[in-house]
């Protein structure tokens, strides 16, 4: 298997990093704050409703992702070619949001749309999954933590700039660029294809600058059969790996809870407050920029206190500000608090990747972060469904929400009390 390599490579982290700065692409435009405030105010016809529906086609989305992830790394262990599989989920992915294009303003598009984010959702996860698996061949084990967080800075970065740039070009405009029309939001529709776009142009240099981590090259048919005997067999050593497994437990629940607060933030922000599209994204523009301060300035961090402190000090943050928001009763107290709760998710998310990257053994790297994706999406639908379902019974978005803080405080509890401080390959 491939060592890490000694010395930063500093081309790679930067095409690595780079990829970061496109994908991001699709969680600011298109899965937190302009295709979901557009599917809420403009297609669908209750907000309520809008928010329960939206929550099923995750929860769908996530189960798919739970069964395909960790399979589809321990094949790839076995059959190489991560990079090809990179490619692919990629491309399925910039395909599936340029077609969102389509979903009109009008309620007989809903089911496009549901479809669209569905289909969309899978294939970034799964990209995000070898995405991953590649950090420990472009960085060595004492900047695992530092090349991580500048990732997610970068991503954040890049969040802000096509934000920025939609709100420009599309949004915050009497004349919408390439000659569109605002009648029948074509303006704001034509921001999916545009995000597939950014996606695309700055996802390629790391397939020409990043190596292909080695594998053992088994034909596909075999790596198929072996592959999954492979990841069962890990699974039921996870006994004997009690770190690994109590990490993953703690991951699967306060991810459960941070991923329904990334999917419902917008419809949240456009439902109770009344927010409209243009200062959704401005709002998103403020808070990619504390959240990318956040990923860089925990880098450092990480490496130095390790990534476990660093994810409960994210995770308390979150907890602590994403509490007071909601009893926010104004539009400045959801600013104020939501730029404050923003600037802890780069480091949770950063350094819960680095500790994968420290646990993982070499020969089973990507299964390993197929099984981290697992754990963020096998009980996915938890969390969407749950918020759901009391939003819709309590007919209050702001109940709903109440439900993402008992996952992030049950999350951190599983850490604080069954992770090390300090953790190693094979832990």
């Amino acid at each position: 298997m491939t060592a890490p390599a000694a010395r930063l490579n500093r081309r790679a982290v930067g095409a690595w990093c780079l990829y970061d700065w496109g994908n991001s692409a699709f969680p600011a435009i298109v899965s937190t704050f302009v295709f979901p405030t557009y599917f809420t105010q403009a297609v669908a016809t209750d907000a309520i409703a809008a928010t329960a529906a939206w929550g099923t086609a995750l929860t769908l989305a996530g189960l798919v992702v739970a069964v395909l992830s960790p399979v589809l790394g321990a094949v790839a262990d076995r059959a190489g070619g991560q990079k090809s599989w990179l490619l692919a989920f990629t491309l399925f992915n910039v395909a599936a949001i340029a077609a969102l294009w389509y979903v009109r303003p009008h309620a007989d598009f809903v089911w496009l749309g549901l479809v669209g984010i569905a289909l969309a959702t899978i294939a970034f996860e799964l990209a995000t999954v070898f995405y991953n698996a590649l950090l420990p061949t472009v960085a060595p084990p004492s900047h695992l933590g530092r090349v991580s967080g500048w990732g997610w800075g970068v991503g954040y970065v890049g969040g802000i700039a096509c934000l920025v740039a939609v709100l420009l070009l599309f949004v915050q405009t009497e004349t919408p660029a390439f000659g569109l029309s605002k009648e029948d939001a074509a303006h704001v529709r034509a921001t999916s294809p545009f995000a597939a776009l950014w996606y695309l142009v700055f996802a390629l240099p790391l397939f020409f600058i990043v190596a292909e981590p080695h594998a053992l090259r088994e034909p596909v048919t075999r790596a198929v059969r072996n592959g999954i005997a492979d990841l069962v067999r890990t699974l039921r050593t996870l006994k004997n790996r009690p770190m690994l497994a109590w990490f993953l437990g703690a991951h699967m629940v306060y991810m459960d809870g941070l991923n329904t607060l990334f999917a419902f933030g917008s419809i949240y922000a456009a439902g109770t407050f009344g927010m409209q599209l243009e200062e959704v994204l401005t709002f998103g523009i403020a808070l990619n920029v504390c959240a990318g301060l956040g990923a860089l300035a925990f880098a450092w961090v990480d490496d130095g206190w390790g990534p476990k402190p660093t994810i409960a000090v994210g995770l308390v943050a979150v907890i602590l500000f994403g509490s007071a928001l909601l009893f926010a009763t104004s539009k400045t107290e959801f600013w104020l608090f939501g730029l404050l709760l923003g600037t802890f998710f780069g480091p949770v998310q950063s350094a819960s990747r680095s500790l994968v990257a420290r646990l993982a053994r070499p020969e089973h790297r990507t299964q390993t972060f197929g099984l981290f994706a697992l754990s963020a999406r096998i009980t996915t639908f938890v969390g969407p469904a749950i918020l759901g379902w009391v939003a819709a019974a309590a007919a209050s978005q702001r109940a709903g929400m109440a439900t993402v803080i008992a996952f992030l405080i049950v999350g951190l509890a599983l850490l604080w009390w069954k992770v090390p401080a300090r953790v190693g390959a094979g832990t």
